[in-house]
């Protein structure tokens, strides 16, 4: 008995599952996938569709800015520019409860905004960073839950390669999603640090005071390891996100003046070689490829998915339960939380994401605004087991006494922090709408999620930039 398209499509979705849960390589099987559910839909049309699409992610424009913010990361990253920005905030906050916590979540806000790449930020904060919270007696769970955490906000914090991505998959702007992630993510950085704090206070055994002698730095140090370590780097970070924000560049004009700023900063801290920015440029490339191979393979395999009605099929499933808006975000946002579980985030925005978009205007939400709530939401893929990609990174490189299942139960408190950051968020859009309606105008209400000007969902984007009066 034949099968029917519709069919067809949902059996090309579970074979990709099935095939990623035994390890295959998620691009190439995304265009086999692709490929082989083409070639019996649509016969020898299957190979124009791969030279179409191969050839719109290719000279995509928004996609540019990718490579680039990587190899500043890389470069930061090859820098030795971390320690010198955890010792001088760790100076800083030398009095403050749990100190060392702080100083931990607000190195990683920093650091993840220059790199955007958790598993560089979770490795060397767990290689910086933990140590030195274990041997001021501070509390194994809550030092990994610490660093865990923080290392994962650069998917959030702008410059987002995750927004990119997204930006790129729904059509949405980039400069308006970096403009509306900006507060959140301070948001949820700063309600880290808060409960860092108040556990210190509730609880000062799992985060004890450092002692006199670390804890009372004189101030004019603490002023020269600031302006030495913490400001360079900050600066560059504001500089790059001002010019896209405020529409003096677009975010490949500005990711290419970061990308030169930190060569300078490497050269300044005299930790720059001919061979760092050789590794650097390999790590780009590398990087780099999957994203544009993902991409490619995500572009067949979602044009096959949707002519077989595999999308149809989903989208009629969902109009077909008693949802209103608010239990529609919530059913999205858990498939996305549950399939972070085996997937990783660019799966997700490249693969799935698109599968919820087409249904955005039938519920009236923003793709701007769902596109915050899911960088909120792939927080907790990287926290949550069983896969919890963070945690696997941090027990890579920590003593052999901690143990994982304490690594998980550290990340719980700051996955719950996050879950209660999302629903501020859909509960107070104004969050997410504010700065977008300040700098840009437009929108609609604040008090909604409601849509704003931009491309329809679904389809690429050219880049932009906003120019304000």
């Amino acid at each position: 008995m034949a099968m029917s398209d519709g069919a067809l499509g949902l059996l090309q979705l579970f074979l990709f599952l099935f095939f990623i849960m035994l390890g295959f390589p998620i691009a190439f099987t995304l265009m086999a996938m692709g490929l082989f559910f083409g070639y019996l839909g649509m016969g020898d049309r299957i190979f124009d569709l791969l030279v179409q699409r191969t050839y719109s992610v290719m000279s995509n424009d928004v996609l540019i800015s990718v490579p680039l913010f990587v190899l500043m990361g890389y470069i930061i990253e090859r820098a030795n520019i971390l320690d010198r920005l955890f010792r001088s905030l760790q100076m800083a906050s030398g009095n403050i409860p749990g100190s060392l916590a702080v100083a931990t979540l607000a190195t990683c806000a920093l650091f993840a905004t220059a790199t955007g790449i958790v598993g560089a930020v979770v490795t060397l904060m767990g290689l910086l960073a933990f140590p030195a919270m274990l041997r001021a007696g501070y509390d194994v769970k809550l030092a990994s839950g610490v660093v865990a955490a923080g290392g994962c906000l650069g998917i959030l914090i702008p410059p987002s390669i995750m927004l990119i991505l997204y930006g790129a998959t729904a059509g949405v702007s980039v400069v308006q999603l970096y403009a509306a992630a900006f507060i959140p993510g301070v948001m949820l950085a700063g309600l880290y640090i808060v409960y860092a704090m108040g556990i210190a206070i509730v609880k000062p055994s799992v985060a004890p005071r450092l002692p006199p002698g670390e804890a009372k730095v004189p101030f004019g140090r603490i002023l020269v390891a600031l302006v030495t370590s913490f400001f360079p780097l900050a600066l560059l970070i504001a500089a790059v996100l001002g010019a896209i924000l405020m529409g003096l560049a677009t975010p490949s004009e500005a990711a290419a003046m970061g990308s030169l700023g930190s060569i300078v900063l490497a050269i300044a801290y005299r930790s720059f070689s001919i061979a760092k920015l050789k590794e650097s440029v390999f790590l780009t490339a590398r990087t780099s490829a999957m994203v544009c191979w993902l991409f490619v393979g995500s572009a067949i395999f979602s044009s096959v998915f949707g002519y077989l009605g595999g999308q149809e099929l989903v989208e009629q499933f969902f109009k077909s339960l008693p949802l209103n808006t608010f239990t529609f975000m919530l059913l999205a946002q858990a498939l996305i939380f549950v399939l972070g579980w085996p997937l990783e985030w660019t799966e997700i925005i490249v693969i799935f994401v698109p599968i919820f978009l087409p249904l955005l205007d039938d519920f009236g939400v923003d793709p701007l605004f769902f596109g915050i709530l899911i960088a909120l939401n792939l927080q907790t893929s990287f926290l949550s087991p069983p896969v919890a990609m963070a945690a696997f990174y941090l027990k890579g490189v920590a003593p052999k006494h901690v143990k994982l299942e304490d690594i998980f139960r550290g990340c719980m408190p700051f996955i719950y922090i996050v879950v209660f950051t999302m629903f501020c968020v859909y509960f107070f859009p104004g969050i997410v709408t504010w700065l977008p309606e300040q700098l840009y105008g437009g929108g609609g209400d604040a008090g909604a999620p409601v849509q704003m000007e931009g491309t329809p969902p679904g389809g690429f984007q050219e880049e932009e930039t906003i120019r304000v009066d």
